[in-house]
C-alpha cells in the first residue's frame, strides 16, 4: 500500500480541493470563495464557487462580456491544465485520462470533471 492510500477518501478530496484552490490563485489570478471535491468511481467532480473577480462580474452583465469571460477562462485553463492534471495525479496516485471545465457567469460557479484511468478505491 503506497503512502498516498493511508489517507481516507475524504482526506484525498480535501487535498485535491486545496491543490485546485492554489492552482486557481496561481494560474487563474484569483482563488475561489468555496470549493468542494467529490470522487465518484473513476471521476473527480470539483465545484468551485465565487471564482469571478468584481470586474468579471461587471462584464458578465451583457452577452459580449459573458463570451469574453468564458473564452478567457477557457484559454487560461487549457494553457495551464497539464499542471492541474499533474497536481491531481500526484495526490491521488492514479492516471488522469481527461479533464473538462465549464463556468457559469450567472452563478459564479465553475465545474471541473476529471476522468481517471481506473476506479478510485480506498483499499487500492
Amino acid at each position: 500500500m503506497s503512502d498516498k492510500h493511508k489517507f481516507t477518501k475524504g482526506q484525498i478530496e480535501a487535498q485535491i480541493s486545496d491543490a485546485v484552490s492554489k492552482f486557481e490563485k496561481e494560474y487563474m489570478g484569483r482563488g475561489p470563495r468555496d470549493i468542494k471535491t467529490t470522487i465518484i468511481k473513476n471521476h473527480i467532480l470539483i465545484i468551485i464557487d465565487g471564482f469571478l473577480s468584481q470586474s468579471e462580474q461587471k462584464l458578465a452583465e451583457n452577452g459580449q462580456g459573458i463570451k469574453l469571460i468564458k473564452d478567457m477562462r477557457t484559454a487560461l485553463f487549457e494553457t495551464a491544465g497539464n499542471n492541474l492534471k499533474e497536481l491531481v495525479r500526484d495526490i491521488i496516485d492514479m492516471d488522469v485520462i481527461s479533464m473538462h471545465s465549464d463556468v457559469s457567469t450567472k452563478t459564479g460557479e465553475k465545474v471541473i470533471v476529471i476522468s481517471l484511468k481506473n476506479e478510485y478505491s480506498e483499499t487500492k
